[in-house]
């Protein structure tokens, strides 16, 4: 049957993370996402595009604007230019400045394949061949600093200046097209290398596209022509190997926080609920040392289910010490009383079958028989009340004045005085201020006491109440006794030693306590009882 009912309480079988496993997922999942990020969004790499970009748009203006003087000293004024652009177009925008930003992104642009030059349907224009070859020792100065591929074009879109392609046609990429008709344009093209890039280039999609950049040169309101710049964006991981001292103190500062975040974890969270199962299973084996305190107790929520955890566990074992002791006293309060009943009933049964007992004899048996029957029963309703105390059904409001009229009806060979703040309501019905102030009396009767003086005052949140009376008193030796249960001085007049433990359980259940007290003669207990409208503790 408790196999049965462990089985019924005990959560399915089956696999579950345990919170360790969890916090270093998190702490993974954070640790990689700046990681998974870079490569799969290609952020860094967007950046060293445009940042490419940027720098042939700053290039190109510079080598435009040379060509544009070149034009406008060198070019005839008899010789063909382009598309024209009126003034107003020219300056779009009342701003004095005219920036050109970089567009291109890795993720919206498609790379577009290397078309080949094609012949031209005329050559170039012998001026602009001059004005070409010029301009070549600028080219070559700059390519060599920048590293970037530059040629100019006519206005035809014929190259004249560069080292490859001079004389063929590039008229029909559409970036070339655009500028021709005075429009800034770039695009992404496939890149074809002559040498071989490393594997680890491979990673990073970035290497294999090249920025290409077309800038129009507008010289007496006409194209004039275009400066077709391009160049590879830097690698991204060369980037970082270029960048490695700075790259390895960012891998440093989110190792760190991610550690210390671990760290914080275990120390506030997954250390103290180790600890705390630990414990579990040493309190559930009986070593009573597991209920000291934590360690260490983590965050205020978890110090406080460690504590009630541990306060339920110390009430527990308490209770269980409580009721293995309570059940020795039961057995042992039982067992003269039965021994005496067993033993009278045999020598009675034995009389049956042999007379030998006159009428006086078994009259004697008889009224042994009942004396003890009747200690049996005033144990048994002892035991009730005290079960009754420990789990009180009336919780109520009470006054002790209308408990003192009882009383006094229940005990009227007792002299009763009572005095104090008796109507001021607590919260202990009457029944149960009944019950203890009965056993108080019953007490002191069984010791010689003919008086009993009630006095209560308020005090805060609680009443408090002390009885005394004029009896013999209590004597030293048996001060720290008197509450236990079955302890009594006076076993022979009936006393059950149960009155003052069911006085102490009843108060222990309404929040309240009891204490004896010194006095000149006769015994004095001090009662705490919270008062009708204290709070709940």
């Amino acid at each position: 049957m408790i196999e049965g009912s462990r089985a019924a309480f005990s959560p399915p079988r089956k696999w579950r993370p345990s919170l360790s496993l969890v916090v270093f997922l998190v702490l993974a999942s954070v640790l990689a996402l700046p990681l998974l990020s870079l490569y799969f969004l290609k952020v860094y790499q967007n950046q060293l595009i445009q940042q490419t970009e940027a720098e042939l748009i700053a290039q190109s203006a510079a080598l435009a604007a040379v060509f544009r003087r070149e034009v406008e000293s060198g070019i005839p004024p008899g010789v063909a230019l382009g598309t024209r652009i009126p003034p107003a177009a020219q300056n779009a925008s009342a701003e004095p400045y005219q920036p050109i930003w970089p567009r291109l992104e890795l993720a919206q642009e498609s790379a577009l394949p290397r078309p080949e030059s094609r012949p031209p349907p005329s050559p170039a224009d012998p001026a602009f061949v001059a004005l070409g070859m010029r301009m070549m020792p600028d080219l070559l100065a700059t390519q060599n600093v920048t590293l970037a591929g530059f040629r100019l074009l006519d206005p035809n879109g014929i190259v004249i200046g560069g080292r490859e392609e001079v004389g063929q046609s590039l008229a029909h990429l559409p970036e070339v097209a655009e500028a021709l008709q005075g429009r800034f344009r770039s695009a992404l093209r496939q890149r074809i290398s002559k040498h071989e890039q490393p594997s680890l280039y491979s990673m990073s999609r970035g290497t294999d596209v090249r920025v290409f950049t077309a800038m129009p040169v507008i010289a007496r309101d006409q194209v004039a022509g275009v400066v077709y710049a391009s160049r590879t964006p830097s690698n991204v991981f060369k980037q970082l190997y270029e960048q490695r001292g700075k790259a390895a103190l960012a891998v440093l500062l989110m190792i760190v926080p991610t550690l210390l975040i671990g760290l914080l974890f275990h120390r506030t969270i997954t250390g103290p609920m180790r600890e705390l199962i630990e414990r579990t299973n040493l309190i559930g084996k009986g070593d009573r040392t597991a209920l000291r305190p934590l360690r260490h107790h983590g965050t205020s929520e978890f110090a406080r289910l460690s504590q009630s955890f541990l306060e339920m566990a110390r009430r527990l074992n308490t209770r269980s010490s409580f009721i293995s002791t309570f059940a020795t006293h039961v057995s042992h309060e039982l067992k003269s009383p039965l021994t005496s009943i067993q033993g009278a009933a045999e020598l009675l049964r034995e009389d049956v079958d042999a007379p030998t007992m006159d009428d006086e004899d078994r009259r004697k048996f008889l009224d042994n028989i009942i004396a003890d029957a009747a200690r049996l029963t005033s144990i048994a309703g002892r035991l009730r009340d005290f079960a009754r105390a420990e789990n009180p059904v009336a919780v109520g409001v009470g006054t002790l004045s209308g408990t003192i009229a009882g009383l006094r009806a229940a005990f009227a060979s007792l002299d009763i005085r009572a005095s104090g703040e008796l109507d001021t309501p607590m919260r202990l019905s009457e029944e149960n201020a009944g019950i203890i102030l009965s056993n108080l009396a019953d007490n002191a009767m069984r010791h010689g006491s003919t008086a009993i003086d009630i006095s209560a005052m308020r005090k805060g949140n609680l009443l408090l109440v002390r009885v005394s009376d004029n009896g013999e008193g209590v004597s030293p030796n048996n001060r720290t006794q008197i509450f236990d249960s079955f302890f009594t001085t006076r076993r022979e007049s009936g006393g059950t030693g149960m009155g003052l433990a069911i006085v102490r359980a009843m108060l222990d259940a309404h929040g309240g306590a009891i204490s004896l007290v010194e006095s000149g003669h006769g015994a004095a207990f001090e009662l705490s009882i919270p008062l009708a409208d204290a709070p709940e503790c």
